[in-house]
């Protein structure tokens, strides 16, 4: 069940920049509106990652016999989030204040979970 769930969610992780897969949208409000949609998607795709990552890290710590992988993830989950928080409205200051600044911030919210869903399904091996 797990790899079918993992197939599942590839085609939305591996994909082009989150603009450029707006383009056909007519005004900017459509391509906010199809950028935000993009990032819900991303959002699940990174939360089903990780909790499939959090089993292998759950499992290797009880054939290991210690507590180790499972806490270690946990922190880099967090410290993930925190970067990803950050980075963008970094990105977004890039903006100047103009309209296109929530697109910005939102496309690279998307950029980054594509990112780490690659790398928690990278752990499930």
């Amino acid at each position: 069940m797990r790899w079918a769930l993992i197939a599942f969610l590839i085609p939305f992780a591996a994909v082009a920049d989150p603009t450029l897969e707006c383009s056909d949208a007519g005004s900017q409000v459509e391509i906010g509106a199809c950028v935000s949609d993009m990032e819900a998607r991303v959002n699940q795709a990174v939360a089903e990652s990780y909790s499939f990552a959090l089993a292998a890290a759950q499992e290797l710590d009880e054939v290991t016999d210690r507590v180790v992988a499972q806490p270690a993830l946990e922190a880099a989950q967090a410290a993930w989030e925190a970067y990803r928080d950050t980075q963008c409205e970094a990105v977004g200051a890039w903006f100047g204040g103009g309209s296109g600044t929530g697109i910005g911030i939102t496309s690279c919210r998307v950029d980054l979970g594509r990112e780490r869903v690659d790398e928690l399904l990278r752990m499930t091996n």
